[in-house]
């Protein structure tokens, strides 16, 4: 099937799912503002993914639905802590949980959700359940290792690129990876395909962050990101940090005062991409983004399942990788 195709099998059980506990859950003040979030949108690229997984290992993307569901209410629920704590007024062009609700309520909102995801994987086999619970529990600990890791960071300028290489992995790109297993795991998978399925999720994610850096500073408005945010808001990425390590003395006092303030000029955008052109670090960034791309893929060549089976994967990653196109 297509990718729209998964999408829409998904938002059907997803609906559904929700229209059940609409007729039973109470209290109004837990529920309703899960209900809200998981009703905001967005790509679902993390339940299209367990099911494309299964399918393509094999199995019956039916199976693999409330794993699939488990992840996007386990997603969900970081969006609404995540949001709290970067004090975010709009998710997805609406009102945060925090600020239609409170930030109680959003906080034990965001509790619940998180154990109902674990209550979705509880459907399946003790065999199973035992494999999937492993690898959301690896994974819903790094992910909130990667965002201590952030906000560590937002206090320090010796961050090395292997410790931010390492921060998106955990934040971002093993939910991508943890995605794709499931669907393997649950297809009963060999070990072999698990693990390379894995890091193709792993690798394209980190890829997918950085090529996020590249767009947030020389991307086009039109493709929906606001050109220098992360310049603004003082983030230390992968074009501030190699900026550091290149950059002369004087440049690198000027990057460092400039990252110091908290400034909404457009100024300050235009001053430190002079500083990130002059040591083409536009260039360097996409050579790694292509390092981590390639990586990704030859872990797709490296799976025992047929060429065209194979296809669907590159395909996918090659349309999260080139939306600035």
């Amino acid at each position: 099937m297509e990718l729209q195709d998964y999408k829409l099998l998904f938002l059907e059980f997803l609906s559904k799912k929700i229209k059940e506990d609409n007729k039973f859950i109470a209290p109004k003040n837990l529920y309703e503002p899960i209900h809200y979030i998981l009703q905001l949108g967005g790509k679902r690229i993390r339940p299209i993914l367990t099911l494309m997984s299964c399918e393509l290992f094999g199995g019956n993307y039916k199976d693999a639905l409330q794993a699939a569901t488990a992840i996007e209410m386990f997603h969900n629920f970081t969006l609404i802590h995540d949001d709290i704590m970067d004090k975010a007024p709009l998710r997805r062009g609406k009102e945060t949980v925090h600020i239609k609700w409170d930030e109680n309520i959003g906080i034990l909102s965001g509790d619940a959700l998180m154990i109902m995801s674990y209550q979705m994987l509880e459907l399946y086999d003790d065999h199973t359940f035992k494999k999937l619970h492993t690898l959301f529990n690896k994974t819903a600990l790094q992910i909130c290792e990667g965002q201590q890791y952030d906000m560590d960071f937002e206090t320090r300028n010796d961050v090395s690129l292997k410790e931010y290489i390492k921060m998106i992995s955990f934040k971002t790109a093993v939910l991508l990876a943890c995605s794709l297993q499931m669907g393997a795991i649950i297809s009963n998978a060999s070990e072999q395909d698990m693990k390379q399925i894995y890091n193709f999720g792993l690798h394209l994610g980190i890829a997918f962050q950085l090529q996020d850096d590249y767009l947030d500073v020389f991307g086009d408005e039109k493709i929906g990101k606001k050109v220098g945010g992360d310049i603004l808001e003082n983030k230390k990425t992968f074009l501030y940090i190699k900026a550091l390590e290149l950059a002369s003395k004087k440049d690198k006092k000027e990057l460092l005062k400039l990252y110091s303030k908290n400034s909404t000029s457009k100024n300050k955008i235009e001053n430190v991409k002079f500083l990130f052109d002059k040591y083409q670090l536009p260039e360097l960034l996409q050579i790694e983004i292509k390092k981590y791309s390639l990586m990704a893929f030859e872990n797709i060549d490296n799976l025992s399942i047929s060429n065209i089976k194979k296809e669907v994967f590159v395909k996918f990653g090659k349309s999260l990788m080139y939306r600035n196109k």
